[in-house]
This record gives structure tokens, C-alpha cells and sequence, in this order.
């Protein structure tokens, strides 16, 4: 490559790399990712020695992610089967298991890179929630601002803050993202419908492929996700079998674009059912493990609880401590969307660039959701609604936190306030911009060689368009009718005229008499709303009928429009700054740094094993400490015969299930029954004890 060539790739290079750099994805991204540094401080200000909300289930969900990838890199195969509740198999799928983010579990090792590993997912499960839906929202036609307050909503909507110590919960973004991309490669949105020509099968790969990474990360999110899916795909097929029913032919569906949704469909089915094969599993070996209604009914909400925040909301926490009062487990019970978000959803019932049944169909679901959301309180009893389904669909009995299904009132809620909150564009701009990008106001490219034809649009001057968007005479007559003033006429001889001119398909000899009727039309017509109402509705002729340049006026409202659209999107930031939280990670004890196992670590109880779990990440040696829903058979043997050790019995049957180490933390004993151990004598026993510190280190 000489100097020449190198110059012009440099260049070339430079260009693209310019292009990417100022593309609207790249800047969603990097503004998602800049939000969610602001708005999950401090996490970034000690992420080492510091976890957000509180030290349980966050050390628990550290230890999964580390866990998952350190047998992703030594033994794959026996990935379900982990170091903790030793020696229990499928242990992994004690709980939600975080496998999808095992890639990062590979970088770095111990409990201190787990931390540091915890809390940069934590921020990046909220920069992508805020991406994703606002790639869906643009998708389905929505305009920028518009997509930022669904965006924004969605990742950080107040019930959301309770949450801040549930990785799995924050773990949402992958639900939108995976739906806007199913979308765009089918070529379809709100605002336009299917459009064929924007058929894209590799984003419907990808589309299933992201899907089945959320499933992954875990079913208390990713199993009512699998069920949204099948009722989507059940209503594709519906729709289909009436569109072929209705034309008594069969709609033509692009070979590549079924062959895609094919492999797709089937690698997320086998992935679902990969994940769920462990579950089932547990579930048999547990019986404790599946959720009854009675469980259930404690993690209900009352509908109060849809308009109450958590304490960790900075606008609304201390305003509602009463409300909060009244609830029975605040924690899953504080479901606020959001209540400007609430207010803008109401508004775009009446005030959307949506159809009028895509707006009903919006609000039916997010009712849909609410009433499962509410679990036993809808109906008094939840059947039918969430017990239905606990009862009958498979999986729904492993899930027993009803009030997160609320992530779907909130997504679905905010593409509502998304299209209350999109500004039609003034015919000028659209001029300018004749191939908008997808999601953005316009008409579709025109198709390449298409003839061109005479078109004839209310109140504008004949123009010649491509032959794809020509629009039959009588519409064009009826959109002309529709958006005449009351009382005006057209004469006969002008509307033959028009309709003769078209017919021939001559742009010249009815020129001057169309315009002048199009002239009078146009000062006679009132101006069109910035924002359609459900009462406004224009025709396909007048969306697809060329039109005259707007006026300067219309372009300043127009701007005016696009800045006011800011003060709602501030108010959506305002409700999602949180009180979150951060404390001090418990230090690792001496004894347990290079720890070999398999062992025991006492006192074995409550939260202080996912401590433990947590410092299990130096090494992963097997222990038979770990906390779950349920307490598994083998550990309750072990805890119980531990109580008097060290004597001849415990120390027997420990040796017996293959327990080679006890440590003891006599800093965690008082008050439990091995508050006296440290001072139990272990002569005649054949086990050494070792001071490590001021822990206690037994070998068997």
C-alpha cells in the first residue's frame, strides 16, 4: 500500500469512524451509560469495598456471577452443580442464577474482584434498560424525547429503587432490547405498521438471541417474558390466518424471514428449557422449594401499593412513609411507576401519534399487567389472574413475587407516554428529510425504477411521486371532503378537472385549474395540531399526499414543541433520583483466605452464609454453608449435629458425609448455639485445632 492508498483509507477511516461516533445509537448509549454514573452514585466512588442497599442478597448474587464463570472456564458440565450447600447437586439453581453474566465472572478472581464485578453490572443493568426501551420506542415510531421518557422510566421508575439489592429484578434491559429488535426485523411499528421492504432477518436473530440471554439471567424475570413471547407469536399467527382469510389468498411471507424466526424461535425454546431442566430438578429433590398460594398471598400488593414509593425514593420516599405503614413486606410492595409517567400515559389516551386501537390495546395491557402484578388481591382471591396461572402454566408455581411483574405496566405505560409525546413533524422538515430513519415521522423511500405519477394532495399543488405511493382517485376525493371546511363546495367542472387529469396521467393540461382549487383549499383548511388527539385522524391520502412547504410559523411551534418536550423528561429524572444505600462489604476472616474444602464454616445460619458464599470466591472450595428459600435436607442434618460438635458424634457423622474442615468465627457465635464451641475440649478426638487470628480452624 503506497502513501496515496493509505491517505485515502485513513481518510476513509476517519469518516466512518465520525459517522459512528455522531450515529443516534452511539449517543443513546453514551448518555445511558453517563445517566446511570449519576444516578447509581456512588457506586463508582468505592466500588471495591462497597455494595448498594444492604449485604444479603447482593454478596449472594456476587458469588453467582464469580461462581458461574469460574465454571465456565474450568468444568462447564458441571456448572449447576457449585461449591455451596455441599453435598447437594444442582445448587446453582437454588435461586436465580445470574448465568448470563458469567462472560464477566471470567475477569478476575477472590471476593474483592466479585465486588468490584457486582457493582459495575449493577450500573450497566440500568444504562441498558434505558437503552433498550428506548430503542423500542423508537422503533415503534416514536420520537426522541418521547423514547428518552420511556427509556428513562424504565430504568429508573421508583418501584424499581426497592430493588437496588436484586440484580435479577434491575436485569430488564434485555426485554425491551430483544422486542425492538424482533420488531425492526420484522419491519414493524405503532406508527407505520408492516412495512415488507424494511424486513430485516438478521435483527430477528438477534432479536431471539437476546431474548434467550434475559432468559438466562434468570426466571423470576425471564419466565412471564417467555410467556410474553408465545402470546405474541400466538397473535402473529392469528393475525396471519385473518389476513388470509379476509383476501382468500395467502400473504407472501419472505423466505429468509421465516427461516430466521424458525432457528431463532427454536435456539430460545432450547435454551428456556435447558435452564428450567435443573429447576425441575430441585423442585423434586425439594418439595419445600415450590411456592404454595400462601407464600404468594404475603408478597401481594393491595392496589394502594401502586401508587407508593419506596423509602429509597428521594421525591417520594418521605412523603409516603405512611402509606408504606400500611403494608404488609414493603420491599415488594412499593410498585409506583412513576407518577408523572402515570399522568403522561393518561394523556397519550387522548393525545398520541397511536392509533386509536393501538392505544386501547397499550392500556388493556398495562391493565392486564397491574391485575396480575396485584397476585391474590385482583378479584379477591387472584383466580382468575395470577393463582390461574400458578396453578396451571408451567413454571408460574417457582415464582413467588407477583409485584415485579410490574416492569410491564412500566414498559407498556411508557411507550403510552411516548406517543403523547412525539411532535409531528411540519410537512417543511419533512421535505428536507425525505428517508427518515426508522422509528422517525415520514414517507417510506421511494422504490428504485418506480414510475412516477401525478399526485394530487389537499391543499397543495400536483407533484410527481413514486408509483408505490400513489393513492386512487376516490380517496383522494374523500381525504379532500373530509378536510374541506364546513359549508365550501368544489365545483363540478374543477373536480373533473382534477379527476380526468389524474386518470390520463398527464401532469400538464388540468395544471392551472387544480392549483387554483388546491390554493383556495389550503387557505380555507386550519391548521393541524402538533400533537393528534384521539378526536383527529387523517386519511391515508392526506398522510401520503405531497404538501407544500410549511409555514415559517409552523416550523417555530414546531421547535417550541420539541423544547417544551423537555420539562416532562426532567420530571421522569427527578422521580428516578434515588436514596439508595451503600454499605461496607464484610471482610473476608483470615481463616477462610485458601481455604480447602470440603468445610464447614460455624456459626451456619441466617445471613451470614451469604457472607460466606461471597468468600468462597477465593479458590470455590466446597462448603456446606449457602441460604436459599428453602433449607436443603443435607444441610439441616449437618447444622443440627454441628450444635454439640466438637464431640465423638458430630465429629463422626461429619467425617462420614466427607467434611475434612471446620472454622469456627467465634466474632459471629454469641448468642447462637455454637456460642461455646471455642471453649469445648477435642482431646481423645483425633482433630487438631489451629488459632488462626481470632478464628478457630479445625482439621478432621
Amino acid at each position: 500500500m503506497n502513501v496515496d492508498q493509505m491517505r485515502i483509507f485513513g481518510r476513509r477511516l476517519a469518516g466512518v469512524s465520525w459517522r459512528l461516533a455522531r450515529h443516534e445509537w452511539t449517543l443513546a448509549a453514551l448518555a445511558a451509560l453517563l445517566l446511570a454514573v449519576v444516578l447509581t452514585w456512588p457506586t463508582l466512588r468505592d466500588p471495591a469495598s462497597t455494595i448498594p442497599q444492604d449485604t444479603g442478597d447482593p454478596t449472594l448474587q456476587a458469588w453467582q456471577v464469580a461462581w458461574g464463570g469460574h465454571a465456565l472456564l474450568t468444568n462447564p458440565f458441571q456448572v449447576w452443580h457449585s461449591n455451596t450447600f455441599y453435598p447437594e447437586p444442582y445448587t446453582y439453581a437454588y435461586s436465580d442464577t445470574l448465568l448470563g453474566y458469567a462472560p464477566f465472572g471470567m475477569i478476575g478472581d477472590g471476593p474483592v474482584a466479585a465486588v468490584v464485578r457486582y457493582n459495575l453490572l449493577y450500573l450497566l443493568t440500568h444504562a441498558l434498560a434505558l437503552f433498550g426501551a428506548y430503542a423500542l420506542a423508537r422503533q415503534v415510531g416514536a420520537g426522541r424525547a418521547g423514547a428518552a421518557v420511556a427509556g428513562v422510566s424504565f430504568a429508573y421508575a421508583p418501584w424499581k429503587l426497592a430493588q437496588a439489592g436484586h440484580l435479577h429484578v434491575l436485569s430488564i434491559g434485555g426485554i425491551a432490547l430483544a422486542l425492538a429488535m424482533l420488531a425492526r426485523g420484522h419491519g414493524w411499528s405503532l406508527r407505520h405498521g408492516h412495512r415488507p421492504d424494511r424486513v430485516r432477518p438478521g435483527w430477528v436473530v438477534a432479536g431471539w438471541a437476546v431474548a434467550a440471554w434475559q432468559v438466562t439471567l434468570g426466571f423470576g424475570i425471564g419466565l412471564p417474558f417467555a410467556y410474553a413471547l408465545a402470546v405474541l407469536c400466538l397473535g402473529s399467527a392469528v393475525t396471519y390466518g385473518v389476513v388470509w382469510w379476509r383476501r382468500r389468498a395467502r400473504p407472501a411471507v419472505p423466505r429468509r424471514l421465516l427461516l430466521a424466526d424458525l432457528a431463532g424461535g427454536i435456539g430460545f425454546a432450547g435454551v428456556t428449557l435447558a435452564m428450567a431442566a435443573p429447576y425441575f430438578e430441585v423442585v423434586a429433590r425439594n418439595p419445600s422449594g415450590r411456592r404454595t398460594v400462601a407464600q404468594i398471598e404475603m408478597f401481594s400488593p393491595p392496589w394502594r401499593g401502586f401508587v407508593t414509593a419506596p423509602p429509597e425514593s428521594w421525591l417520594w420516599g418521605e412523603r409516603h412513609e405512611a402509606a408504606r405503614a400500611t403494608l404488609g413486606f414493603p420491599g415488594e410492595m412499593t410498585l409506583l411507576p412513576g407518577v408523572v409517567l402515570l399522568s403522561l400515559a393518561m394523556a397519550g389516551l387522548f393525545f398520541s401519534v397511536w392509533r386509536l386501537r393501538h392505544r386501547l390495546m397499550l392500556a388493556g395491557a398495562a391493565l392486564v399487567s397491574m391485575a396480575l402484578a396485584a397476585g391474590t388481591t385482583f378479584g379477591g382471591d387472584g383466580n382468575p389472574g395470577y393463582v390461574t396461572l400458578v396453578e396451571h402454566a408451567p413454571g408460574w408455581d417457582g415464582v413467588r413475587t407477583p409485584g415485579r411483574l410490574v416492569l410491564w405496566t412500566t414498559l407498556l405505560l411508557g411507550l403510552l407516554a411516548a406517543g403523547a409525546l412525539t411532535v409531528r413533524e411540519p410537512a417543511s422538515r419533512a421535505a428536507r428529510d425525505p428517508q427518515p430513519a426508522p422509528g422517525s415521522t415520514g414517507e417510506q423511500p421511494a422504490e428504485p425504477g418506480a414510475e412516477a405519477e401525478l399526485a394530487v394532495g389537499p391543499g397543495a399543488q400536483p407533484a410527481l411521486r413514486p408509483a408505490a405511493s400513489a393513492v386512487p382517485v376516490e380517496a383522494e376525493r374523500e381525504a379532500q371532503a373530509a378536510l374541506r371546511p364546513v359549508g365550501s363546495t368544489v365545483p363540478a367542472a374543477s373536480a373533473a378537472k382534477v379527476e380526468s387529469t389524474v386518470s390520463a396521467g398527464s401532469a400538464v393540461p388540468g395544471e392551472s385549474a387544480v392549483a387554483g382549487e388546491s390554493a383556495g383549499l389550503a387557505q380555507a383548511q386550519p391548521a393541524r395540531p402538533l400533537l393528534r388527539s384521539a378526536a383527529w385522524s387523517g386519511s391515508v391520502a392526506e398522510q401520503e399526499a405531497t404538501r407544500e412547504p410549511a409555514p415559517k410559523r409552523d416550523g417555530q411551534r414546531w421547535r417550541l414543541a420539541r423544547l417544551a418536550l423537555v420539562v416532562p423528561l426532567v420530571l421522569v429524572l427527578l422521580e428516578g433520583v434515588n436514596r439508595t444505600p451503600h454499605v461496607p462489604v464484610p471482610e473476608q476472616p483470615a481463616a477462610l483466605r485458601g481455604l480447602t474444602g470440603p468445610a464447614l464454616v460455624l456459626p451456619s445460619d441466617g445471613i451470614r452464609e451469604l457472607h460466606v458464599m461471597l468468600w468462597s470466591t477465593d479458590g470455590f472450595p466446597k462448603v456446606v454453608n449457602g441460604l436459599a428459600s428453602f433449607t436443603p435436607q443435607a444441610q439441616e442434618r449437618i447444622r443440627a449435629v454441628s450444635m454439640t460438635f466438637p464431640d465423638a458424634t458430630s465429629v463422626a457423622y461429619l467425617r462420614q458425609v466427607g467434611l475434612r474442615t471446620v472454622v469456627l468465627l467465634p466474632g459471629w457465635a454469641p448468642g447462637t448455639p455454637w456460642a461455646d464451641v471455642a471453649a469445648r475440649p477435642v482431646d481423645g478426638l483425633g482433630i487438631s485445632r489451629e488459632i488462626v487470628g481470632e478464628d478457630v480452624i479445625y482439621r478432621l
